[in-house]
C-alpha cells in the first residue's frame, strides 16, 4: 500500500509516523519550504498522551514537556479560584496517562524525527484530487501528480482536499479574536501558578500554562470582536494591543503581559460537523475534517487520535474497508468535541452578573461532588483510548 498525505502539520506527520511503524509506504506533501517553529503551546491531554506512549515516544515527550498540577478557573479581576480539577495526582490513575504541556514545534519535531528526508516533499501546494481506477491522484500547483492507494487530506481548515471532495464552503467566523505569545522564564514564577489557568471575564478569557519543562509560559488570550481578520498563525500584533484589550484584568496577568515580545493574533473560525469525510480512496484528518475552537484544548489531540486510528485501520484492512471503519469510529467523537468546544466559548464569556453567579455556583457544586466533572467537564474526552480501538484484520 502507498499513502499520500497532504499537509505536514501535527496530524500529517503523526499519521506518517504511525504508517512507518506499520511498514506502510507514505509520503507527506507540505506546501511550506521547510518545517519551522510555528505556533505556541499545546495541551496534550491524557487521550493524546496514550498514543504517544503506544508509539514508543514517551521518553521524547517527557524531555520537552511540563506537567501541570491542576486546571484552575479564575475570576478575571480578583483571581478567585472558581474551580480546581486535579491533574498531576489523578490523571494517570483515572485516565491511564498524564496531562502534559508542550510547545507545538517540539511536539511536531518528535513525529518528524520518525521519518526519513525522502518521506517529505516541501513546496508542494495541492490544487485538486481525482480518481483513476482503484487509485487516488493528488494534483499540485507545479503540474506534478502523486498516485496512491489512499490520499489523506491533513491540510487544515482551508483544506484543498476537502474542497475537492465536497465543494467550496467558507469557514464561519465565530466572533472571537485570539492572541498567542510565549514568555521565557527560568522555572516557575510567583505570579503564574504551575497549572492550566483559565481566567474568565466578560466577553473574554485568558489561558496561561508552562511549556518547555517550565522554562516558558504560554499565553492564549481570547476576546469577542465585531470584525474578523484573516485567519493566520502569524498575523503580527503587539504587547500594547494585548494589554489594551485586557486592561483592568488581574495584576498577575498584567505583569505577565508586560514581558511579552512577539505576539500573534488571528480570528477563530470553525465549521459544522461533516456528514462524511471520505470519497473513494480519499479521506480527511484533523482540522480538514473537523476544525474546532480551542476551548477544550483538543485540536492537536483529535488529529493525533485520527492518525492512530487511521494508520492502524490501513494496516489491518484494504483501503476502502479501512476508510469506512476510520470514519465510523472517528466522526461521532470529533463532532461531539467540536460542538462542546463551542459551548465552552459561550460559558467562559458570560457578562451578566446573574449568569456569572449561576455559572460559578455550578462550578462550586460540581467540584464538591466530583472535581473531574467541573470547569471544563472534559473527563469523557480524556477517558477515550484510541490504542484500544481495533479493526479486525481482513484482506
Amino acid at each position: 500500500m502507498q499513502v499520500g498525505i497532504i499537509g505536514g502539520g501535527i496530524g500529517g506527520v503523526a499519521l506518517a509516523s504511525v504508517l512507518r511503524q506499520k511498514q506502510i509506504a507514505c509520503r507527506v506533501f507540505e506546501r511550506a519550504p521547510a518545517f519551522g517553529e510555528i505556533g505556541a503551546g499545546v495541551q496534550m491531554t491524557p487521550n493524546a498522551v496514550k498514543i504517544i506512549r503506544a508509539l514508543g515516544l514517551m521518553a521524547q515527550m517527557e524531555a520537552i514537556s511540563f506537567t501541570p498540577h491542576a486546571v484552575l478557573g479564575r475570576n478575571w479581576k480578583s483571581g478567585r479560584v472558581m474551580w480546581r480539577t486535579p491533574l498531576m495526582e489523578t490523571c494517570q490513575k483515572l485516565y491511564g496517562a498524564p496531562f502534559l504541556h508542550v510547545h507545538r514545534a517540539d511536539l511536531h519535531d518528535i513525529f518528524v524525527r520518525q521519518l526519513s528526508p525522502d518521506d517529505v516533499v516541501f513546496g508542494a501546494r495541492c490544487t485538486g484530487i481525482r480518481h483513476e481506477g482503484d487509485k487516488a491522484v493528488a494534483l499540485f500547483e507545479d503540474g506534478s501528480t502523486f498516485k496512491a492507494d489512499v490520499i489523506v487530506g491533513a491540510d487544515g481548515i482551508h483544506s484543498a482536499v476537502r474542497t475537492a471532495l465536497f465543494g467550496q464552503e467558507a469557514a464561519r467566523f465565530t466572533g472571537h479574536m485570539c492572541w498567542r505569545a510565549v514568555v521565557p522564564c527560568n522555572g516557575v514564577v510567583d505570579y503564574v501558578s504551575p497549572d492550566s489557568s483559565f481566567w474568565l471575564g466578560p466577553a473574554a478569557h485568558v489561558v496561561t500554562y508552562y511549556i518547555r519543562r517550565g522554562n516558558a509560559i504560554n499565553i492564549v488570550a481570547v476576546s469577542e470582536a465585531p470584525h474578523w481578520v484573516d485567519e493566520s498563525w502569524t498575523l503580527p500584533s503587539s504587547r500594547e494591543e494585548l494589554m489594551a484589550t485586557f486592561a483592568g484584568w488581574h495584576p498577575n496577568l498584567q505583569r505577565l503581559f508586560s514581558q511579552v515580545g512577539d505576539v500573534f493574533k488571528w480570528g477563530l473560525f470553525d465549521r459544522d460537523p461533516l456528514s462524511a469525510w471520505s470519497k473513494g480512496r480519499v479521506t480527511l484528518l484533523g482540522d480538514a475534517a473537523h476544525p474546532m475552537l480551542p476551548f477544550l484544548s483538543q485540536g492537536a489531540a483529535m488529529a493525533i487520535e485520527d492518525a492512530y486510528v487511521l494508520g492502524n485501520a490501513l494496516a489491518a484492512a484494504g483501503a476502502e474497508k479501512a476508510l469506512a471503519f476510520y470514519e465510523a469510529e472517528r466522526r461521532p467523537r470529533t463532532a461531539r468535541v467540536q460542538l462542546e468546544a463551542r459551548k465552552r466559548g459561550e460559558t467562559y464569556h458570560l457578562s451578566s452578573r446573574f449568569d456569572v453567579w449561576k455559572r460559578d455556583l455550578s462550578y462550586l457544586v460540581r467540584g464538591l461532588i466530583n472535581p473531574q466533572k467541573t470547569g471544563l467537564k472534559a473527563d469523557w474526552v480524556y477517558d477515550y483510548d484510541a490504542t484500544a480501538v481495533h479493526m479486525p484484520i481482513t484482506a
